[in-house]
């Protein structure tokens, strides 16, 4: 499933890889002072749950939630939540040259500013990210608007983004939480020819190494602030 909405043609085509160069590729890498990982550079996976594409920390008190898309019923996301706030994650197959975080950053901040919310790029532990209001209706019908943060990474042949909802979205100290969180996310690419911004689909949790950190039923969930309005999945 194609994540974007906009795909310029050269991005339609998978990238053809050759699996010994790309063997080489990850040989010459150096490796990065702070994640997420490639799993070629955190081969000792540790205290993580295996959810196939990613393998995602393990850690007291966190509820893991898968999230489906309506039309193929593949899981497409998984949000992460603490008390009072949120992380949503994807990971999406890209260019070996990198800098698909760059190129999509207008886009988000056009759908979301289209849909009547608002968003800013500024600085943060990632680099770029944007800070967005996204226009939500409360409970008594009228419209309103909810903080969001949009993280992105680039890696070795993947994306990653990240969506910190709740109090982590305005408040920092809230916020260091959810982020080490995201910046201890490793991505299994794999080998296979995808085109760039083709969502690498998850699978339910296999064996988690700690018991703390208990994945919820898998449930069907509006996830995709380009395609589908900009609703994210908040957990509370």
């Amino acid at each position: 499933m194609g994540l974007f909405s906009r795909r310029r043609k050269a991005d339609q085509e998978p990238e053809q890889v050759d699996p010994t160069a790309q063997e080489e590729v990850a040989e010459e890498r150096p490796r990065p002072e702070r994640g997420p990982w490639d799993v070629a550079d955190m081969p000792e996976l540790g205290q993580r749950i295996d959810l196939g594409t990613l393998r995602v920390p393990a850690r007291p008190n966190l509820k893991v939630r898968m999230e489906l898309d309506k039309r193929t019923r593949q899981i497409v996301a998984v949000s992460l939540s603490v008390p009072g706030s949120a992380l949503q994650v994807q990971a999406f197959a890209a260019p070996r040259s990198g800098g698909l975080w760059e190129e999509l950053r207008p886009e988000l901040t056009a759908s979301v500013e289209k849909q009547g919310g608002t968003a800013d790029e500024v600085d943060g532990p990632f680099g770029r990210e944007i800070l967005a209001r996204l226009p939500v209706t409360t409970q008594d019908g009228r419209m309103g608007h909810r903080p969001a943060r949009f993280v992105g990474v680039d890696g070795s042949r993947w994306f990653l983004r990240g969506v910190i909802s709740g109090r982590a979205a305005i408040d920092p100290d809230a916020a260091k939480e959810l982020e080490d969180l995201f910046a201890d996310v490793v991505v299994v690419r794999g080998q296979e020819a995808r085109p760039p911004r083709d969502v690498l689909t998850l699978q339910m949790p296999g064996k988690a190494v700690a018991a703390e950190a208990t994945p919820e039923p898998a449930e069907t969930t509006s996830f995709d602030p380009l395609t589908r309005g900009p609703e994210i999945t908040e957990i509370r």
